[in-house]
């Protein structure tokens, strides 16, 4: 009979094999791309002119992710010449097809799947060198100015690359600050609030202390990434890499460098991370990947054990992770499609994800490890915006989807979709709060994208269609701590967020900002307000 190791071994093979299969075929596509009458000069300046802004001047990634073959791995040659012409849905990536004819576009699809000489590279002595200590973290009581700590909002403004610290009471801005390029749209918290750390699409990691106006420290922990989490105890910080393969673990105090993880599967293939979430009543940190249909979760506890919930697991541990002395295992769930943002249940026992090509949705279920159900949501759903409310005597998920023109409402006992409630047009981000009986979704995609929709949580029905700023993109709903404000985006250059009475929903104020992408209440974020993403 053939051993496990045999048939791991055969696995493996059959996995690299697979691979070259995949890779000589993929080389054929590359060069039927690029035999057009665009040369390869040519092609170097298209994207010079076209790409280079948004994914940088060398490929490594900015505003959008890396465009170099290692990262391309879900999307097929033939395919990426569509997404060039056309665009691509729930991404910021514009159509070109008024601009470039369909041999330009296989010209640059031909570059972007050629490899670079040599991709710069990027562990722990370059996280090291690039660290840098910048303030004092002097002991505080609270805010050195006049405000409700807990009240406080930090506005991400995405066109000039600021952050203005917004005191929620007064709906006045207290301080306008730099950040690095790009960042991404959802800054984490320390417990108390004092501490905001803040992830960049070129891979910067800057810690900001709330009370004191100061940034604290940061580090480069990648050159392109995708998000970071804090754990629940204010010790670590994780953050999720699209390049290079990894995850990089920090000292909340300072961003010092504790550990780089490498995410590679059982054949070898390493994979992006889609994201990273802290799961506090777990003391862990979850982490789906973009190319490798698992999840993992790894242990921040001083003692991490392979039994939880009385039940065995395994743990392995990392390679890469000797400088951390042994710790943060990490547990490898498989699943049967890769997933692209996930959602908590409110006890953190489930994840509920989908992927950006699947057709279904998956819920996972922790403990067990594995996946229990399906969740029947077409389009692309947004789970990583959802959010979940009573309805009817029972806790439901509702979501935005990112291709279709619809809010899918699922029952989280049963995990039915029981309502799909018709929009305007495709969203993007989904809000509420537990003292509002409304939640509001944006309709970022299309002809009606200055569009928001407000809904009544009981009869699921649309009470409310605000246009702010008609013909401009409205977005990204967020709640003062009460409950009384209801915060929007207008994502603009000569944008602002508009403040609404989240009662009558009139409009109370008009606060001028430059492209402000997201706007985020202390007080929401670290006690989990079942109105906000986590």
């Amino acid at each position: 009979m053939e051993s496990l190791a045999e048939r791991e071994r055969g696995t493996a093979a059959d996995v690299m094999q697979l691979n070259v299969l995949a890779g000589a075929v993929a080389a054929g596509v590359i060069a039927l791309l690029a035999a057009t009458t665009t040369s390869a000069d040519d092609a170097g300046a298209l994207y010079e002119r076209h790409c280079a802004s948004c994914h940088g001047a060398a490929r490594l990634g900015g505003m959008g992710p890396a465009l170099l073959p290692e990262n391309l791995g879900r999307l097929k040659p033939e395919a990426a010449v569509d997404v060039i012409l056309n665009g691509r849905a729930a991404t910021q990536m514009p159509a070109f097809a008024s601009l470039l004819d369909r041999d330009q576009a296989g010209a640059l699809a031909a570059l972007i799947y050629t490899p670079l000489d040599a991709v710069p590279a990027w562990g722990m002595d370059e996280i090291l060198a690039s660290h840098r200590v910048l303030a004092d973290q002097p002991p505080l009581d609270g805010p050195t100015y006049d405000a409700d700590p807990m009240n406080l909002f930090i506005v991400v403004e995405l066109g000039d690359h600021h952050a203005t610290v917004l005191d929620g009471d007064r709906m006045t801005p207290v301080h306008r600050f730099k950040t690095h390029f790009a960042l991404h749209g959802g800054p984490k918290y320390s417990s108390n609030g004092r501490f905001v750390y803040f992830a960049s699409r070129d891979g910067w990691v800057s810690k900001f202390d709330l009370w004191n106006l100061a940034t604290v420290a940061e580090v480069r922990a990648g050159i392109n990434t995708r998000n970071l989490a804090v754990s629940a105890d204010d010790r670590y910080v994780m953050v999720a890499n699209y390049l290079p393969h990894t995850l990089a673990l920090l000292d909340a105090r300072d961003l010092s460098p504790i550990a780089v993880i490498p995410i590679a599967g059982d054949g070898g293939e390493t994979s992006r991370a889609s994201a990273v979430y802290v799961a506090p009543p777990r003391e862990s940190f979850i982490v789906a990947l973009k190319d490798i249909p698992e999840i993992w979760e790894i242990q921040y506890r001083d003692d991490p054990l392979p039994v939880y919930n009385g039940i065995m697991h395994d743990y392995r541990l990392q390679e890469g992770i000797a400088r951390a002395g042994g710790r943060f295992p990490v547990r490898r769930i498989r699943l049967d499609d890769y997933l692209d943002d996930f959602f908590f249940s409110p006890d953190y026992s489930l994840v509920m994800g989908a992927a950006r090509n699947a057709k279904t949705g998956q819920v996972v279920q922790m403990d067990v490890g594995r996946k229990i159900a399906d969740l029947a949501l077409d389009g692309m759903p947004h789970l990583g915006s959802g959010i979940t409310f009573e309805h009817a005597g029972r806790q439901v998920l509702a979501t935005p989807n990112l291709r279709n023109g619809e809010v899918s409402i699922i029952d989280m006992d049963t995990f039915e979709t029981i309502e799909r409630i018709e929009t305007l047009g495709p969203g993007f981000f989904m809000r509420s709060h537990e003292n509002s009986p409304y939640a509001w979704v944006d309709v970022f995609f299309g002809k009606d994208r200055d569009a928001v929709h407000v809904i009544d949580k009981q009869s699921l029905e649309i009470v409310r269609t605000l246009r702010p700023a008609p013909g401009k993109t409205a977005g990204h709903v967020e709640f003062d701590r009460y409950g009384r404000y209801a915060l929007l985006s207008i994502w603009d250059m000569d944008g602002a967020v508009v403040v609404y009475d989240a009662a009558t929903l009139e409009e109370v104020k008009r606060l001028p900002m430059v492209k402000p992408s997201g706007k985020y209440n202390v007080y929401n974020k670290i006690t989990g307000s079942e109105g906000t993403s986590h």
